[in-house]
């Protein structure tokens, strides 16, 4: 069993080596990871006669092999596919991301979007987020608001949602999108198998032209943002709010297979519900 851990918070983040180490009971676990920030990426690749992509070999403690790449998630899972790093692999997991991809970010998402390009490529792909102080905003957390995350907690769950994946495969590749309250494991609610909901938990509400000075025709973008917004509890967002692990499949109705998911239920259940 080969895993491939991704990111788009950069080689360096520690929700990225904390979950990349869960990962090692299940095999080989190599991190190929952007070597910046690329928040927002979605499932992009970027323009490639431009970027000229570089991989660099680096350190993550526990981890045998690690490369940074000059590119987003995407292009990451993208170079899996073509066997960059070895031998094929049998499942892509990215994250932790610090704030909750629910609601509308789910489609802006660099952490959601290496696991699409995974499905695309025949892989499954399994993207773990976890709230912050907050929530965050559209899906990314900064700054003050990552401080004190539980980093442990998400781990744990991604682990579980591993374990329930690998006890009985799914016939077809699929997205898993987990987002995980920032909270100690045995003070979750328990888990719920959620919608992608319409709102996300704190959005951008305005955006203006500030003159950059010295520079004609030139301006700073000043954003706004929004106050907490109340979610239904059948959604990813409104799952999280609650307390509560939420579990989303990305996909056409007719394509979310039901093979496996009780797997799934048993495993987190196992975890979040004792």
């Amino acid at each position: 069993m080969r895993i491939l851990v991704t990111n788009d918070d950069g080689i360096d983040s520690v929700g990225l080596h904390v979950l990349a180490r869960a990962m090692r009971p299940f095999g080989d676990v190599v991190i190929a990871a952007p070597d910046q920030e690329y928040s927002g990426a979605g499932a992009a690749i970027g323009a490639l006669h431009i970027i000229q992509p570089e991989v660099h070999k680096r350190h993550v403690e526990g981890i045998e092999t690690a490369w940074a790449v000059s590119g987003p998630p995407a292009l990451c899972v993208f170079f899996a596919r073509l066997g960059l790093y070895g031998d094929p692999f049998d499942l892509v997991v990215s994250g932790i991301n610090p704030g909750a991809n629910v609601g509308r970010s789910v489609y802006h998402s660099g952490t959601v979007g290496a696991a699409i390009t995974a499905r695309n490529g025949g892989i499954s792909g399994i993207a773990v987020s976890q709230a912050v102080t907050g929530f965050g905003i559209e899906g990314q957390g900064w700054d003050e608001a990552v401080k004190g995350q539980k980093w442990h907690s998400a781990a744990d769950v991604a682990a579980s949602v591993v374990q329930g994946y690998l006890a009985n495969t799914p016939r077809e590749p699929v997205v898993i999108n987990v987002n995980v309250p920032n909270l100690e494991v045995s003070e979750m609610k328990g888990w719920r198998r959620t919608t992608v909901g319409t709102i996300v938990p704190r959005a951008m509400v305005n955006a203006n032209m500030e003159p950059k000075e010295g520079y004609d025709g030139s301006y700073y973008v000043r954003m706004e943002y929004g106050d907490t917004n109340k979610m239904e509890d059948h959604t990813d967002g409104g799952a999280v709010e609650n307390g509560e692990v939420s579990i989303t499949y990305l996909g056409r109705l007719d394509d979310v297979p039901h093979h496996g998911t009780d797997e799934i239920h048993n495993a987190l259940s196992g975890l979040v519900n004792n």
